[in-house]
């Protein structure tokens, strides 16, 4: 197809189509392993303009991929027709029926921000997924997705009511539950609609067909069961001589994958929350055998979830920033765990839950400890099983835990006798597969671990799957049970539901669609399973050369390659964390961690033929364009895909080969400039503040007219210090308080009451200055950084080397000793020693106070309100709970943390004229209301110089900094 095609489609949309080189990589892949190039991504805004877009893949013969989130595992969003993402304008919620206990709404709803909307009404919607926070309804009904409380729940197909959509004539049809009668005279009409309803009949009152489905479908009583169309389900409405008093054609829609029509509104049944009391047991176990035999009996009680998790999941957790605290359950090294979850109305029956429920597991007695977790330990121990499958893409190198085979179901009775043949599969295959369960349902996510770039381990991809497919046959089981059929498994659905079963899957794929276009390639004659992968198999590896150490991932390719599409980075602002803000903002793939990763990943890979080096590519720029190098994703992304890092590297790539800009010059060189200014400080701050000098430097450095010009100073550390040091007995344990670049200029008034504060708590302070290069390595200036990095190494050693503690107050400078200066030596050992002693005074402070050798006494009891707003990298490679202790040492201090996420300043990034707009939108997010709704005596807390920046043009509220907070609640 031409561009020209598709630039006419965009004429005729009220939403936008993209189809440049950019857009196609972001959209060639989803969580599979998959990849094929779209024509472009269609963005609609509204039913006619999905109605246009049906019309067109008509006129042009092609296909549509359906697309929300682009989590699905199993290929489903992967496709070379033009993709259609309604995840960005389809996300209203249209109307909630309490009395009915319904919501109707559109399919770019995401699951867990409908249940936020819905928990006032006492409801909620039951399926939840591990990427809950992120994937939307309209994945869920195109996958009948299911999740941890499906056993009690149930699946997405169980709750759908109804589903308005655009057929492939482009007609509007909503199905529903119609009753005999009704579907009778569906069946005597001669719309589209209506032709559907008399095919679908004249194929199913077949006796023949009916029981070859009963005979050659999973097992009833397995309900996670996803494979082909759900033909099955049809069965039992009256119509065809079930219990069922009504037949709903939406319930054969979900877990259809798209291919049937294009959903465009859809209405589910509800639940009351759950009981507000819960407990979690979680049993731990020496052998994977041993777990799994206590699965039939803890399912005798009535369990909100039992799910399993296995030693390879459990292991990945101790590499993950985010998840390493999630673990403090865990007892031991066991090789597998269940998370047993009870819920109850009222506290005695909680216990007489957990007493019965724990009476059953020791009478096994194959678990070695059972802790009882309650309250918050619930929430991060479902955190920690949900980030597993994200955190599989911890292994470094290219074996990966590949899905595959990770969504077979089976008969609960079945499972341990499923699992034992399973393993000598494996074991054949010389395979130590990972184990991850819904073990409660039945069902296992169970992989195998491959390198997909060899072609000797594509063979095993497709062996292993078909002999899997056999085994799960073999007890009658789903081959699908949640994640979809996709590509991966639909290949193998002649295998699991007969050829005639198959055959007749075909059929209705034909009176559904007759030219093929919704989603071709899934479910029937599906693409193949082992082609299209994310990289061509056999290549010849490229060699990618870099100033940072990327050994760690096996290289800066290797390290775009961790991201496995799961998409955590796509929740927004309305969830926890701070990853990814620019997406919040813009809703934009692009601006996602794995848009980012994956155009790296792309472009690396398959480099333009004049690019000068492979890092030479406009996509890769304008995919990190809005990054904020916030860091967010090194802690919060299960794969431990660090974009900041890599933006610092690519930047310095593309500056090599292109130039370096003068902008970039100006920022990257800021301190020298500032250390030019302060010793004239009037004079330059009288110029900043000029409206004319000041808007002509604003002008001719391409910063935003709306931005204040931060004052720069000048002032005398040492003799500061030599003054409080005179009034003050001397202290004994000695410290090294960095005076970094911002502190030394900038920030004056918190290195003297950090000094002060130092000292009259006992500390003997010795100064130590220093450019950190931080404005080097955010705009890529990377050999003046390493310069910087090594010449603060050698002068730090000393300190470090006699263990005195290298404090420092601005986050983004502090930090990058124990972060990027790693990266910029070849001396880890002593990079390391000095990253080990290096801490934010907060750090250093909260210490002291647990170690008990800081109390309250040398602090004010007056009663004051404060609000803390923590720097991102202060989130990413700390934590935030250091600030709350040392800011609750005055006892009267009333003290919360703002969940904030980032400021959106980002050092130069929000002073750049055509990032204002989305610095502020950042900031307008969470933090901006969070302090305009403070009272004006409330102190608004804030460690890092760019956030009190931002918070001042954001709301005109001047924050402070902790220390300066704490050193004015000294007692005199």
């Amino acid at each position: 197809m031409k561009n020209n095609s598709l630039s006419k489609l965009q004429q005729d949309l009220e939403g936008e189509v993209l189809y440049d080189d950019l857009t196609k990589s972001l959209y060639a892949t989803d969580a599979s392993v998959y990849r094929k190039i779209p024509l472009g991504a269609a963005f609609p805004k509204s039913v006619e303009d999905i109605k246009r877009i049906v019309q067109f893949a008509n006129e042009e013969n092609i296909g549509l991929i359906p697309r929300t989130a682009g989590t699905s595992l199993a290929g489903q969003c992967v496709g070379d027709g033009l993709v259609v993402d309604v995840s960005k304008y389809f996300t209203n919620i249209i109307k909630v029926d309490k009395a009915k206990k319904q919501v109707t709404l559109q399919p770019g709803v995401i699951r867990d921000e409908l249940n936020l909307y819905l928990k006032p009404y006492g409801l909620f919607f039951g399926p939840n997924t591990s990427t809950s926070n992120r994937c939307m309804i309209g994945g869920m009904v195109g996958n009948n997705s299911s999740g941890t409380t499906s056993i009690q729940y149930g699946v997405t197909r169980d709750k759908v009511i109804s589903l308005k959509t655009i057929l492939a004539d482009g007609s509007e049809a909503e199905f529903g539950r119609v009753s005999s009668a009704e579907f009778q005279k569906k069946m005597e009409g001669d719309t589209f609609e209506e032709s559907l309803y008399k095919k679908i009949f004249n194929e199913l009152i077949d006796k023949e067909v009916a029981n070859e489905i009963i005979s050659e479908f999973p097992k009833p009583e397995i309900h996670r069961r996803n494979t082909g169309y759900a033909v099955d389900e049809l069965l039992k409405s009256n119509v065809f001589g079930g219990p069922q008093d009504y037949f709903n054609m939406a319930e054969l829609l979900c877990g259809s994958e798209g291919t049937l029509a294009f959903t465009t509104e859809i209405t589910v049944q509800l639940d009351d929350l759950p009981p507000a009391m819960s407990a979690m047991v979680v049993t731990h176990y020496t052998s994977l055998e041993d777990c799994l035999m206590d699965v039939v009996p803890v399912m005798e009680h009535p369990l909100q979830l039992c799910e399993m998790m296995d030693k390879v999941i459990l292991d990945c957790t101790k590499n993950n920033r985010a998840q390493l605290a999630n673990r403090f359950f865990v007892e031991g090294d066991p090789e597998a765990l269940l998370m047993l979850q009870v819920s109850a109305h009222s506290e005695q029956e909680l216990n007489q839950a957990i007493d019965a429920l724990i009476t059953t597991i020791e009478k096994s007695g194959l678990s070695y400890a059972n802790p009882v977790l309650v309250g918050s330990q619930i929430s991060k121990a479902i955190e920690l099983r949900k980030a597993g499958l994200g955190l599989l893409g911890n292994i470094v190198g290219d074996m990966k835990a590949v899905a595959c085979i990770e969504d077979t179901a089976v008969a609960l009775p079945d499972l341990k006798d499923f699992i034992a043949e399973f393993s000598v599969i494996m074991k054949g295959y010389k395979q130590n597969a990972v184990y991850y369960a819904h073990a409660g349902a039945g069902e296992l996510h169970l992989r195998p671990i491959l390198n997909l770039k060899k072609s000797t381990d594509v063979d095993l991809f497709r062996n292993i799957t078909t002999d899997v497919a056999k085994l799960t046959k073999k007890y009658r089981g789903s081959f699908s049970g949640e994640h979809g059929d996709g590509i991966v498994r639909a290949e193998f659905i002649p295998l699991m539901i007969g050829d005639a079963n198959y055959e007749l899957l075909r059929r209705i794929k034909s009176y559904f669609d007759p030219k093929g276009i919704f989603n071709p390639g899934k479910i029937v004659d599906a693409y193949p399973m082992d082609q299209s992968f994310r990289y061509e198999v056999d290549r010849v590896e490229p060699q990618i050369e870099t100033l940072m150490d990327f050994s760690d991932s096996e290289g800066i390719l290797k390290a775009a390659e961790k991201c496995n599409g799961s998409g955590d980075c796509r929740k927004t602002h309305h969830m926890n964390g701070g990853m990814c803000p620019s997406y919040h903002a813009t809703k934009n793939e692009k601006d996602t961690t794995r848009g980012r990763a994956n155009t790296l990943r792309e472009f690396l890979t398959n480099p333009k033929s004049t690019a000068q080096n492979n890092f030479d590519s406009q996509e890769i720029k304008d995919a990190f364009d809005l990054c904020l190098s916030c860091k967010a994703c090194a802690s919060e992304c299960p794969s431990n895909v660090d974009v900041a890092t890599l933006k610092a590297e690519f930047l310095y790539q593309y500056q090599e080969a292109n130039g370096y800009p003068l902008r970039g010059k100006l920022f990257a060189y800021n301190t020298k400039f500032n250390g030019m200014g302060s010793k004239v400080s009037g004079l330059t701050n009288a110029i900043f503040d000029s409206k004319l000098l000041g808007g002509l430097i604003k002008k001719t450095s391409g910063v935003s007219p709306e931005r204040s010009l931060p004052k720069v100073y000048s002032f005398n550390f040492d003799k500061h210090l030599q003054n409080i040091n005179n009034q003050t007995t001397k202290g004994k344990t000695k410290v090294v308080l960095f005076i970094d670049e911002f502190t030394r200029y900038l920030d004056i008034e918190v290195g003297k009451d950090a000094i002060e504060l130092l000292v009259q708590l006992g500390y003997d302070v010795e100064l130590f200055y220093g450019e950190s290069g931080r404005t080097f390595l955010s705009k890529g200036f990377l050999k003046q950084a390493k310069k910087l990095a090594l010449k603060n190494m050698q002068e730090l050693k000393r300190f470090a080397d006699d263990s005195i503690p290298i404090l420092g107050l601005e986050p983004s400078a502090i930090l990058s000793f124990r972060d990027e200066y790693k990266r910029l030596t070849t001396d880890r050992v002593t990079a390391q020693k000095i990253a080990d002693h290096s801490f934010l005074i907060e750090e250093f402070l909260a210490s002291e106070i647990a170690n008990e050798n800081l109390s309250a006494t040398a602090f004010t009891t007056e009663a004051k309100d404060v609000k803390i707003h923590n720097h991102c990298h202060q989130k990413a490679l700390s934590n935030q709970k250091v600030t709350f202790d040392i800011l609750n040492l005055p006892v009267n201090y009333k003290v919360s943390i703002i969940p904030s996420g980032c400021c959106g300043m980002a050092g130069s990034f929000g002073y750049e004229k055509e990032h204002y707009e989305t610095s502020m939108k950042i900031g307008s997010l969470k933090l901006f209301p969070a302090v305009t709704k403070s009272s004006p005596e409330t102190i608004i807390a804030a460690n890092g110089t760019s956030c009190r920046h931002q918070i001042f043009d954001g709301t005109k509220r001047i924050a402070r900094h902790p220390v300066s907070i704490l050193k004015d609640a000294l007692v005199s």
